[in-house]
């Protein structure tokens, strides 16, 4: 005879454990202490089996009837749903542990072991921390397209488009180890290609002309605190990005052979730079290391904390000190400054100006076979390069002592 809630609801505990039948091996395990329990028994291969279907009153009389049709099936079907029961369990514990955040961890882990640079780890960890923290506790087999539109689209409304469209391209790669590693069966980020507005490129200011070249190292020049003063005139006559000059040590300077060699794991394009050193970039760096060169730390513009650089807000604060204000002249400006300048007024070929500038050909096929350095041609560049700024810088000295 079939179970009903009255009758379930009359049962009453006895001193001994008693079962009471709903038909087809399912019924009700009334214990001595009160609970009752839902079980179905069944044969597979033979043997006896129980399986536990839950406790009154979380598993309701539907509930158990539920659970017991589809464990019949599997039954039917030759398998055994108390060993289905233990692996959706297990595959129920694993999707809790591999979060989003734990293939996250992974994902910078294998930035490491490929030498990425630390600026490039930093700002990895802080998209997949900061702006995709509501992602991190989620099982990752689980996430959706819908949800990380979510996530992209609160970076957008902060008008953080930049962010959004490298936030969607770290998703993606989180998504695709998980994928690669078969905890998840794909990569929803292709299909949100395109729901991002784009952004609009802002150029880094600099000034470009050779007039204005000229009022900058003037400027430069009267700069009070030597070590910044230093470092903004080695960023103009070398031209190297912000944090290649700034994270520079003493060790990769040779001023016997007037070469700054930069390493490969601090450059943009993970290559070895080599600098040819003018004569004034030569003076310059002698110059700073009779400030700096013993210092501890190796560094050649150590900062107030130890073992620490300078920052670009430093050379960005000097230069607004200057009345170059971030519409003007930032640090990394020089480069572009030297770009238009060598391209404009110089006979250098732009395969030397490119290396100069620490550029990767874009073609692969022309990188495959064109690996000239320029070297020499370089070594000139450099020269004509220092003492077209001395010549403007000269310029604005003698207008002004001619006014």
């Amino acid at each position: 005879m079939k179970l009903n809630p009255s009758d379930i609801a009359r049962l009453m505990p006895q001193s001994k454990p008693f079962k009471v039948s709903d038909g087809g091996g399912l019924y009700l395990f009334v214990a001595p202490s009160g609970g009752k329990l839902w079980r179905y028994d069944y044969n597979f291969n033979g043997k006896r089996k129980t399986l536990s279907l839950g406790a009154m009153p979380a598993v309701s009389l539907d509930d158990a009837r539920k659970a017991w049709r589809v464990a019949k099936d599997q039954v039917e079907q030759g398998k055994d749903p108390a060993a289905e029961k233990q692996v959706a369990k297990r595959t129920a514990k694993f999707r809790a542990r591999t979060t989003f955040a734990h293939v996250a961890a992974e994902v910078l882990v294998r930035l490491r072991q490929e030498g990425k640079a630390r600026t490039t780890i930093r700002k990895r960890l802080w998209l997949l921390r900061t702006l995709a923290k509501d992602l991190r506790p989620r099982p990752i087999a689980d996430i959706t397209a819908p949800e990380i539109l979510a996530v992209l689209q609160q970076a957008t409304k902060r008008g953080k488009l930049e962010s959004a469209r490298r936030l969607r391209a770290a998703i993606g790669q989180v998504m695709r180890l998980a994928v690669a590693t078969n905890r998840a069966t794909m990569d929803p980020t292709p299909s949100l290609r395109g729901l991002i507005p784009a952004p609009r490129v802002k150029h880094r200011a600099a000034v470009t002309t050779p007039e204005a070249a000229g009022k900058l190292l003037t400027a430069i020049s009267g700069y009070d605190q030597k070590v910044i003063r230093l470092a903004l005139l080695l960023s103009a006559y070398t031209f190297p990005r912000p944090g290649e000059l700034r994270l520079a040590k003493w060790d990769e300077v040779d001023t016997r052979k007037r070469v700054w060699i930069i390493p490969a794991e601090r450059t943009k394009m993970r290559r070895e730079h080599r600098v040819p050193l003018s004569q004034q970039a030569l003076t310059h760096f002698q110059a700073l290391w009779r400030i700096t060169g013993r210092n501890g730390d190796g560094l050649c513009f150590p900062g107030l904390r130890a073992g620490r650089p300078i920052s670009e807000n430093t050379l960005n604060a000097a230069l607004r000190t200057l009345g170059f204000d971030g519409d003007t002249h930032v640090a990394h400006g020089f480069r572009a400054m030297a770009s238009t300048i060598l391209n404009e007024h110089s006979d250098f070929s732009p395969d030397a100006i490119e290396k100069a500038l620490g550029h990767m050909e874009m073609n692969g096929v022309r990188r495959a076979y064109h690996r000239a350095e320029h070297w020499a041609e370089r070594v000139e560049l450099m020269d004509w390069y220092a003492n077209f700024l001395d010549r403007q810088s000269f310029g604005v000295w003698k207008e002004r002592i001619l006014a």
